[in-house]
């Protein structure tokens, strides 16, 4: 089996067979499917969001520990206005109304490509984040395995590397399950918990290794940083309206009823995980999960239950990251569209998916993993900051929106919209201020780069384009053409070469570097006898250089004939196995190499194939 047979049906076994495009209509979500891919990532932000606020909470003591209530129903406030927000953005823009869109058509180019730098970076994070996180739910019930949790988080990525690769239809198949287990199990532990709390049968929860360190004043600044910690709640809300297209029709009334369902279930969980949290008074660990330690007092030790919730979490985390791979393609192929990245984005491979951009998040979202040691925490600092600037920006441009359309009750959805840009607007500046030292200048530096980069891409395009435009062009007359034959030997690839190359053109010349004069004697000899009356031009190489003198010889026949092209025509050897190249020199790929960037010059390859 030749090496391209093995890849393909590789790529067969992982990825499956090929969809026509005439079939694309088959491959979107209905309102089940949508729930499971699109809302997975703000639905699983309710297992770690509370744990993040009672982290810094304890730095203030255990009393400090009571206000994780009243910030969580703050959080789930600003929670329901974005909801209801974007709820507008799924009906204003059925094409998908991503920040980028919204931005790009209502505040300029330039606010456009902050919105889409920073939901490019989001939905790195967002895989790097979920998965992380989904591991450390793995390794509270499972502690022995807490070593290895980097090579779990780079197992995961290609688990879901391969899941998106499959194409939607397929990816929604496996993921819908696990959401749904989730869910069921989540609102089983808040319901079991509730009761508890009703009863008056709550057991305060015993942690080993409680992170108490000595207190710090509770400060404005500490409160503040609770909260930006608790607003990872509110990550990936975007997704859905970002995704319309991707819904059977109607599809906006599809995604609208999906981002209902999905902040009502949302909202519900991290609630109830918080004033749970707060009722059993959790201490936050630094190797237990704050579900964890709640699943363990709400169902009695480590019992059948705990570890239900413990797989429905790892689980959801883990597919939490399908969001970024269900958007972030999407977006880099409008950007590749508009020219702001490498074309190759635009591409749908076999099963429909965007490829690229699911490898390119795949190997970004590995590397982060592997920098940061898959640490949940280390990287929830580098997390909101292109949360909450796609927030704004698209909230913003929605209030340009209604203002240029007009239309009914477009001041009321003026107003909404507006006090959505505010309210994000404010927390991000919190975001900004109280997580800048952790880590999160790096992202407010990666924006701007990525913007430059943006312009740099676009800029490029725009000189190719030109270059290649029809405009004032005249065709010009015909050229001449030199055909190079350059040889090492005389046989038959040789030979077929030399067929080819006399179909270019008159002029053909065969070419042979002189390093020994007795070996180039019998190359004479020989071209007289096979040559078919074709010139052998002989180059002296008295440093044995095999490339300069050829270089050299085609910079004169390029002086001969200013105007006219200069055909390079190398006999090429084709092994039958890909490991027999090996055993053959790479003289055609050095010339190619050298020959590629020099205009008027083109290099033709003629192959031989070999048997095997």
């Amino acid at each position: 089996m030749s090496t391209e047979g093995f890849v393909s049906q590789l790529k067969r076994l992982l990825v499956g067979e090929p969809i026509p495009s005439h079939l694309a209509h088959h491959e979107r979500f209905s309102r089940v499917t949508g729930l499971a891919v699109l809302s997975s990532d703000p639905l699983s932000s309710v297992a770690y969001a509370t744990e993040e606020i009672l982290r810094v909470l304890a730095l203030a003591g255990a009393g400090a520990l009571g206000l994780v209530s009243p910030i969580g129903f703050v959080i789930a406030a600003i929670l329901a206005v974005v909801v209801f927000s974007y709820r507008q953005t799924v009906y204003a823009y059925p094409n998908g109304g991503g920040a980028y869109i919204v931005a790009r058509e209502n505040l300029g180019q330039t606010a456009s490509l902050v919105a889409a730098a920073a939901l490019l970076i989001d939905y790195i994070l967002t895989v790097a984040v979920s998965i992380a996180a989904g591991v450390a739910a793995l390794t509270s019930a499972l502690p022995q395995w807490h070593p290895s949790r980097v090579e779990m988080t780079l197992g995961f990525v290609a688990v879901l590397a391969v899941g998106n690769l499959r194409g939607i239809r397929e990816s929604g198949r496996l993921f819908a399950a696990p959401t749904y287990f989730f869910v069921v199990c989540l609102l089983s532990l808040v319901g079991v918990g509730a009761w508890h709390v009703l009863t008056g049968t709550v057991a305060p929860v015993t942690t080993a290794d409680a992170l108490m360190p000595a207190s710090e004043p509770l400060t404005l600044f500490l409160l503040l940083t609770a909260f930006s910690n608790g607003c990872t709640a509110m990550t990936g809300v975007e997704a859905v309206s970002n995704g319309v297209p991707a819904f059977r029709p109607p599809e906006s009334k599809n995604a609208a009823a999906t981002m209902v369902m999905m902040a009502t279930l949302a909202i519900s969980m991290f609630l109830g995980i918080t004033l749970l949290a707060h009722a059993y008074q959790v201490l936050p660990s630094a190797t237990e999960t704050v579900v964890s330690q709640l699943a363990r007092a709400v169902f009695g030790g480590r019992g059948l239950p705990y570890y239900l919730v413990q797989t429905a979490t790892m689980l959801i985390l883990v597919l939490a990251a399908n969001t970024a791979y269900a958007d972030f393609p999407r977006l880099a192929s409008i950007l590749a569209r508009d020219r702001f990245l490498p074309r190759q984005f635009m591409n749908q491979g076999d099963r429909l998916a965007f490829s690229n951009g699911i490898v390119g998040l795949s190997l970004l979202a590995g590397l982060l993993l592997v920098l940061f040691g898959g640490d949940t925490h280390a990287l929830i600092p580098l997390y909101m900051i292109g949360v909450f600037v796609s927030f704004t920006l698209s909230q913003a441009g929605m209030v340009v929106h209604w203002r240029r359309v007009k239309g009914p009750h477009w001041r009321k959805s003026a107003v909404i919209s507006g006090f959505g840009a505010l309210v994000t607007g404010v927390v991000f500046l919190v975001v900004a201020a109280t997580k800048a030292h952790e880590g999160a200048w790096i992202i407010l530096l990666l924006i701007p780069l990525h913007v430059l980069f943006f312009r740099s891409t676009r800029h490029h395009y725009d000189v190719v384009a030109s270059q290649l435009s029809l405009k004032a062009f005249a065709p010009s007359a015909p050229r001449t053409s030199t055909v190079l034959l350059p040889l090492s030997g005389v046989h038959r690839a040789v030979l077929q070469a030399l067929d080819y190359a006399r179909t270019l053109s008159s002029d053909v010349r065969a070419v042979y570097v002189n390093i020994d004069s007795a070996t180039t004697a019998r190359m004479q000899e020989e071209w007289a006898t096979w040559g078919q009356g074709v010139p052998l031009v002989v180059l002296d190489s008295p440093y044995r250089s095999l490339m300069e003198p050829l270089l050299e010889y085609i910079e004169r026949v390029e002086a001969e004939h200013p105007e006219g092209y200069v055909t390079v025509v190398l006999p090429e050897f084709i092994p039958a196995r890909w490991w027999q190249h090996l055993f053959h020199n790479q003289r055609a790929l050095l010339i190619k190499g050298a020959l590629l960037f020099r205009p008027r010059t083109i290099v033709t390859s003629v192959p031989f194939h070999l048997a095997r």
